[in-house]
């Protein structure tokens, strides 16, 4: 019976834990990265129209709503979505609460004060953790106007990552994946120049890390002490696709 405790104790943990998805339902239309396509979506067979089956057809590309980029997205020779290991998909959620610095300031990039406070309350962020961005920028999803915040000139403004606290994060604390709710891990700003190489997403991905981008519902999980499961197909090769990502936590 003493073998069988942690497992029990872990089967009443998922019984009574909370499960909160972080996953937008995509569509056609939706925010996206602006040079990508839209997604196409139609019937090959409908039961209305007398079929067995239901089967429906998608086209869309592997960045397509909150979805998982793998190395391979920026790294020639980078791990593929194939390659990311099964014991990488349940993680120790970490959740960095900057959306009152991004209310008064949608430019606004998480800086290593933003983490020294999680840490300050929540001991150092766990080896081999997801950290997950919170900036509420979620809350402006489905209006892709509203996602981009462009200015008159077209530059866009949303929150982004920095430099100092990604290094950090990958090198000092070892985590195994990035989260964030906007489209870019890199800035409004940065995304829009000529001469933009999305330097700080290159950056997590050059590290054999991976990443969840457009992710949802940050406001209803706790800062620490959750799970995240992170979901996707097996495409061999491929350099992106859709996730289903979902919190496993206790009720606030």
């Amino acid at each position: 019976m003493g073998r069988l405790q942690p497992v029990l104790q872990n089967r009443y943990y998922f019984k009574t834990a909370t499960f909160t998805d972080l996953t937008h339902t995509f569509f056609p239309g939706q925010p996206k990265f602006p040079a990508l396509p839209d997604e196409e979506h139609s019937h090959f067979c409908r039961l209305e129209d007398g079929a067995l089956f239901d089967i429906q057809k998608y086209s869309f590309v592997g960045q397509w709503g909150t979805h998982v980029d793998p190395p391979l997205h920026m790294i020639l020779g980078g791990r593929s979505i194939d390659q990311l290991e099964v014991r990488e998909t349940l993680l120790p959620l970490v959740v960095v609460n900057v959306a009152d610095k991004v209310a008064g300031d949608p430019d606004y990039c998480i800086q290593m004060e933003d983490v020294e406070r999680w840490e300050a309350q929540h001991g150092p962020i766990p080896f081999g953790s997801l950290v997950a961005m919170r900036t509420d920028w979620s809350k402006r999803w489905p209006d892709p106007a509203a996602m981009a915040n462009r200015d008159a000139d077209g530059v866009q403004h949303f929150p982004g990552w920095s430099l100092e606290v990604l290094r950090f994060l990958l090198e000092t604390r070892r985590v195994a994946a990035v989260g964030h709710e906007t489209t870019d891990t890199d800035g409004g700003i940065a995304c829009s120049r000529e001469d933009s190489d999305w330097a700080l997403e290159k950056y997590i991905l050059a590290h054999d890390r991976w990443q969840v981008e457009l992710l949802t519902n940050l406001d209803k999980v706790p800062e620490a002490g959750a799970l995240v499961v992170v979901g996707w197909p097996k495409p061999k090769g491929g350099s992106g696709f859709p996730a289903r990502v979902v919190a496993i936590h206790r009720a606030a």
